[in-house]
């Protein structure tokens, strides 16, 4: 539409008797109606791309539990991978189930100290070493357990019988 053509219409409006605040409230409808669609079409699209970087996280968890050892199932709860937290604490990784527990706690309660957010440090770092203690000591647990199990598969099952009952 020309500027000749809108000027045109105007004055047809303003020939027929119409104000020009009928035509404003005639047109206003369409107005919202562009802005709900516009609306509308962001947060789909947003939406949708929400919803392929979960698609595709999720994917990625189920690949990295499947192709991992048998703790890999959590890294999907504690968002730490076992070197990962050795390497936040600088400790080496448990051999055979086994680590210097001390020396993780020492480690653990120095570096947990130092990043104390009412002494200037960072609350972020102080979780992130949180999580490394938790994931390591998970780690030896889940190994003593599978050494206790393999203990008593070797030994065989000797159920406890109590003969006073």
């Amino acid at each position: 539409m020309n500027v000749f053509t809108r000027t045109t219409t105007i004055y047809t409006i303003l020939a027929a008797n119409t104000s020009f605040e009928s035509v404003i409230k005639s047109s206003a409808h369409r107005i919202i109606t562009q802005a709900v669609v516009v609306g509308a079409r962001v947060f789909g699209r947003a939406f949708a791309e929400a919803y392929r970087q979960a698609s595709a996280s999720s994917k990625y968890a189920q690949s990295a539990a499947g192709s991992s050892s048998s703790s890999s199932h959590n890294f999907v709860s504690s968002g730490l991978t076992l070197d990962e937290a050795c390497k936040i604490l600088n400790v080496k990784p448990p051999q055979g189930g086994k680590a210097n527990m001390e020396d993780v706690i020492e480690r653990f309660k120095r570096l947990f100290d130092v990043n104390d957010p009412t002494k200037g440090g960072s609350f972020y770092l102080q979780s992130k070493i949180l999580r490394a203690r938790e994931r390591i000591e998970l780690e030896v647990r889940e190994a003593e357990s599978a050494a206790e199990r393999e203990a008593e598969i070797k030994k065989g099952w000797k159920p406890k019988v109590y003969k006073d009952r």
